[in-house]
């Protein structure tokens, strides 16, 4: 027996443990859930809505390399490490329009002593699914990052490490003679080399369905390359893409109409891109760590240029290229398929 008995007409679900209650007029069956873990287990570690089930462990790792974030959390639900200025995100976008577009925040909870958000696990409808994370807007560092940098300067010789393994040219003297570099610094070369400052959003990392994943997306700068990245985690199905432009369509007018995204400066926030096998595609915002309100006198549209102090992050400018390009590869793909069909002999 399928889940997909929920589907049909005067039929009733609901989750007990394990397994699915169907209910449909006279009958009346239980059938095995399936497990969460089976269809996400190949997911690698920069994704941070993840489970991988193995001996009844669930270990969790969050994007960009910051390992113990994640805890496993009920079916469904994934325990993120508490922070204070995500958490007041999360609390305000429960009440805002944008809710249907982010991970849904079930409150806080307490595990081995440390606090956690509990958060829905947005891959547990999925099959096998393909991941992508997008980073948006042209900085993923806040002001207050580069007053506290000018304030008390704090070397970092693990990103200098970072910085000339990438490129060796991009310190300068000073730095290649202190073997180290500000946080601010780096944060600022990393948007400059990827397409983040150009275009309003970079590519994170990126898992296919058949586990084989990448994160060497940091020279990716140009509008082609971002394209072939994007048809690479995609492939060529035009109703794929199709699903995604429609989702970021909605979000978009959404986040126009949205007090909160008006009132608040959204740095370091991504969108999870997850499809599957069956076609089923959607996008999610994703993390808040460094979503602030703007200071009273400030207003932003997302789009403008950003100048120290306007608080501008570029977010409306990065999902408008990012939609433009989407358009562009599912119109070619269009394309080919009505040339490949006009070409089809008459029998």
């Amino acid at each position: 027996m399928s889940t997909s008995l929920c589907q049909l007409p005067g039929t009733k679900c609901r989750v007990q443990g394990e397994f699915i209650l169907v209910r449909n007029e006279d009958l009346f069956s239980v059938e095995p859930k399936q497990s969460s873990w089976k269809k996400i287990r190949n997911i690698v570690h920069w994704s941070p809505f993840i489970q991988q089930f193995k001996k009844n462990r669930y270990p969790w790792i969050q994007l960009a390399g910051h390992q113990g974030n994640f805890q496993a959390g009920e079916p469904g639900a994934v325990l993120k490490k508490y922070d204070s200025r995500e958490q007041k995100a999360f609390d305000k976008l429960m009440k805002d329009v944008l809710r249907s577009y982010v991970p849904e925040y079930r409150g806080d909870v307490l595990k081995n002593n440390e606090k956690y958000l509990q958060l829905q696990d947005l891959l547990c409808e999925f099959d096998s699914p393909c991941v992508m994370d997008i980073k948006m807007g042209t900085r993923t560092y806040l002001e207050e990052e580069l007053e506290k940098a000018r304030e008390k300067p704090k070397l970092r010789k693990d990103m200098y490490q970072k910085m000339i393994e990438v490129d060796p040219s991009a310190p300068t003297e000073e730095e290649n003679a202190q073997g180290a570099i500000i946080k601010p610094r780096y944060m600022q070369w990393r948007d400059e080399m990827s397409s983040s400052t150009h275009l309003g959003f970079r590519i994170e990392g990126i898992k296919k369905m058949d586990g084989a994943s990448s994160k060497n997306f940091k020279k990716t700068k140009t509008p082609e390359e971002v394209k072939e990245a994007l048809k690479h985690f995609v492939g060529t199905d035009p109703e794929v893409y199709s699903r995604y432009i429609k989702r970021l369509k909605a979000i978009r007018v959404t986040q126009e109409s949205s007090e909160f995204f008006s009132a608040h400066e959204i740095i370091g926030s991504s969108l999870l891109f997850v499809h599957d096998k069956s076609k089923q595609a959607s996008v999610w915002m994703i993390d808040f760590g460094k979503t602030n309100p703007l200071p009273d006198h400030v207003k932003v549209n997302h789009r403008n240029l950003w100048v120290e102090g306007n608080h501008e992050d570029g977010y409306l400018f990065g999902l408008d290229n990012l939609i433009s390009i989407l358009e562009t590869i599912e119109q070619e793909l269009l394309s080919v398929a009505e040339r490949e069909n006009s070409n089809i002999p008459c029998e």
